[in-house]
């Protein structure tokens, strides 16, 4: 039986402490529309397949050629800097939830609604989502699965926490995430991963590995927000 939050709670709250932006701390709603003027969108030129901006439209950039990687396509809605730091410190380590339903409407404005047949989530590590309240990315899909009309399944799990992925390097981080998910139930043809921020894409290549080893012909991940190398 799928677990549903009852937002009412929140809504009480909000009533005895105002809301303020997650990244100015100013006005009163979550995202202000000066920070949210100010999130950087990805709306291309783009590398075709990992999603990092480029001077021009390419099928590989300098950033993903040569490298092995498992997803047929990555994109994401904005920048990891500026307004968007503050605003993810916010959802993943300050519990607040709400942030998901504001993130996937940003998505769903930047990134074209992806021909596939399920959304599918990396899965958080247990401890860290039980700190947090729930699993970021879960929420992300779950609000995108609302917004575009696709389904969301679980179909990965996580196996042995690694070490936190912050502060690691490319190679660092691939070797942490190695092994650390498994296939809960058969993938279709062709499946959308959705994850909160691509930094390497370390973890997102983990999961779409196990995600083409279970049958899945192909994977497309879809993140909030991604670290753009200058």
């Amino acid at each position: 039986m799928d677990f549903v939050f009852d937002w009412r709670p929140l809504r009480l709250l909000d009533l005895v402490l105002p809301r303020r932006c997650a990244a100015c701390g100013h006005g009163e709603e979550l995202v202000c529309e000066e920070c949210r003027r100010r999130l950087r969108r990805l709306e291309g030129p783009l590398c075709a397949r990992c999603g990092a901006p480029t001077a021009w439209p390419v099928s590989r950039c300098r950033e993903c050629e040569g490298r092995r990687l498992s997803f047929a396509s990555s994109r994401s809605a904005v920048a990891y800097d500026g307004p968007a730091r503050p605003l993810v410190a916010g959802w993943k380590d300050r519990g607040l939830r709400p942030l998901a339903r504001e993130f996937a409407g940003l998505v769903a404005e930047v990134v074209p609604r992806p021909s596939v047949e399920v959304l599918a989530f990396v899965p958080g590590d247990p401890e860290r989502s039980l700190k947090r309240g729930g699993n970021p990315a879960e929420a992300l899909a779950r609000e995108l699965g609302a917004c575009w009309g696709l389904p969301v399944a679980t179909l990965l799990g996580r196996g042995e926490p690694g070490r936190p992925q912050r502060g690691l390097s490319r190679e660092e981080r691939r070797r942490n995430v190695r092994g650390s998910f498994a296939v809960l139930e058969r993938p279709p043809g062709c499946a959308a991963l959705v994850d909160d921020v691509y930094t390497t894409g370390a973890t997102a290549g983990a999961a779409a590995t196990e995600l083409r080893r279970a049958g899945a012909l192909s994977v497309h991940v879809i993140t909030f927000a991604r670290t753009v190398r200058r």
